[in-house]
């Protein structure tokens, strides 16, 4: 490997990783302060770093940081009858594959680094351009820096490529199954070890839980798989861009699939293996200090990696409507309305930026249903695995099987209107990513309102008695 591939693939393991770890931080703070407003009270607000008489709080960010610092100095206990290998072991093994499971997630399109950008010699007063001998140009032409754009299908081979993905294997899809998992000898690792009933009893319901969801996710897959006809993640984004999002191909595998992933990072409404309630903490009850930590971060980390494989394999991955390597071209059917060439670097700036933008759509919405819905009965949960998602899956394989034989052979005339449907898809995402930008940007230049309101019906009360020595908590 040469000294340039090995300072590409830091470069992309340093992107996927800082990510990861970054949004799962911000992960914890959203579910607390998204949680309270969506639940009508305060959440985190009251860590703060006082400088004189100024408070820096942050919007309540230091609290994350706090826990960070807590987990570093809290106590590491490890009860006396435990495994210790094993116990030690667990936090470890519910870590690492949700760190591998980001070599084979692709983030962006693939860069022909010598066409990001040029020196050419442009002849004095404009036209002719020419490239220059020895680095330096003819007498009549000044050098100029432009970034070119590349051609819409292939990659030129003449020019270096680099995949942005850190290991392009040829079994993404099957690599992603192999290493999620593990997750599963984690948890079940952690209640054997830590000697303790509830521990034990959650980690046998987390593996018959996440075993029972990791089926339903294989099979969802398999309507995917005929339609794209790879098993490669990067191929997946490709034919999406060049016809139309996962999401409208295979609608019910999309939903099927969103369910089992938040089963799979067993949060609610799927945490029964940590069901306070009922087992304290579930597998990890003896865990503290920084192997808690471990546990504790691992979950948001799975929710980002989840939200990464919808957005590559439901979500077109980094594509844009409209958007090709070549440049922009607005077309339904045989009917170009618009078409401009763009740089290469900018076209693939917007796919990385695309990318990253629906991963956190789908952490955002994976903490919206993490506070809107009641934890399910054990007996629910597995129900709802065996008897109607994996049978609805099933169903999904079956009726993708047979439409898409139907339309393979339904000539010419099928396929052009496949394309033009295809192409109205794209549309409608276009107009809904526009219409979402304008009231974010509306939002943000909108005044707001703030109108002094009492919370808690005691405040309500001592205020009409008069009041309190101290003034009470107020929105």
């Amino acid at each position: 490997m040469t000294l340039t591939a090995l300072v590409w693939t830091a470069i992309k393991i340093a992107v996927m990783v800082g990510f990861v770890f970054n949004i799962a931080g911000l992960l914890t703070w959203y579910d607390r302060r998204g949680g309270a407003m969506m639940q009508d009270r305060i959440g985190p607000n009251r860590a703060s770093i006082k400088i004189g008489k100024f408070q820096l709080r942050v919007a309540g960010l230091l609290h994350t940081a706090a826990d960070g610092v807590k987990f570093f100095t809290k106590e590491d206990f490890m009860p006396p009858k435990a495994d210790k290998l094993l116990f030690s072991l667990a936090p470890m093994l519910a870590m690492v594959p949700v760190l591998v499971l980001l070599a084979v997630i692709p983030f962006g399109d693939t860069v022909s680094t010598d066409l990001l950008w040029k020196h050419v010699c442009l002849k004095t007063g404009g036209g002719q351009a020419i490239l220059p001998v020895n680095g330096a140009c003819s007498t009549g032409y000044a050098m100029s820096l432009v970034f070119p754009a590349v051609q819409r299908f292939g990659v030129s081979m003449s020019s270096p490529s680099v995949d942005l993905v850190v290991s392009s294997l040829n079994i993404g899809v099957l690599f992603v199954f192999a290493m999620a998992g593990q997750g599963i000898v984690a948890a079940a690792i952690a209640g054997l070890s830590s000697d303790n009933k509830f521990s034990l009893m959650g980690a046998l319901r987390a593996a018959s839980q996440m075993v029972s969801y990791e089926v339903t996710m294989g099979l969802t897959l398999i309507g995917c798989l005929m339609i794209y006809g790879t098993v490669r993640l990067d191929d997946m984004a490709r034919w999406q861009g060049d016809n139309a999002w996962g999401i409208f191909v295979q609608p019910v595998a999309f939903f099927l699939f969103f369910t089992a992933s938040i089963a799979e990072t067993k949060r609610i409404p799927f945490d029964c293996p940590e069901a306070e309630s009922e087992l304290v903490s579930g597998y990890f009850t003896e865990y503290s200090g920084m192997k808690f930590g471990m546990f504790y971060f691992a979950e948001y980390m799975e929710v980002v990696t989840s939200s990464m494989l919808l957005v590559t394999i439901f979500l077109g991955g980094w594509q844009l409507p409209f958007l090709h390597r070549d440049g922009l071209s607005i077309a339904f059917g045989d009917s170009l309305l618009f078409a401009t060439r763009m740089p290469h670097i900018w076209v693939i700036i917007f796919g990385v930026v695309a990318f990253f933008a629906k991963t956190l759509l789908l952490c955002w919405l994976q903490a919206f249903v993490r506070w809107s819905l009641p934890r399910f009965r054990y007996d629910q949960l597995m129900k709802l695995g065996w008897t109607i998602l994996l049978p609805a899956s099933l169903a999904n394989i079956f009726v993708t099987g047979i439409v898409w034989l139907a339309l393979q052979s339904g000539g010419e005339s099928t396929a052009a209107a496949l394309k033009l449907a295809g192409d109205i898809t794209q549309g409608i995402v276009a107009l809904a990513i526009l219409s979402a930008v304008g009231r974010i940007v509306l939002g943000l230049l909108r005044s707001r309102l703030f109108r002094e309101q009492i919370i808690g019906t005691s405040a309500t009360y001592a205020s009409d008695a008069g009041g309190t020595k101290e003034a009470p908590i107020r929105a």
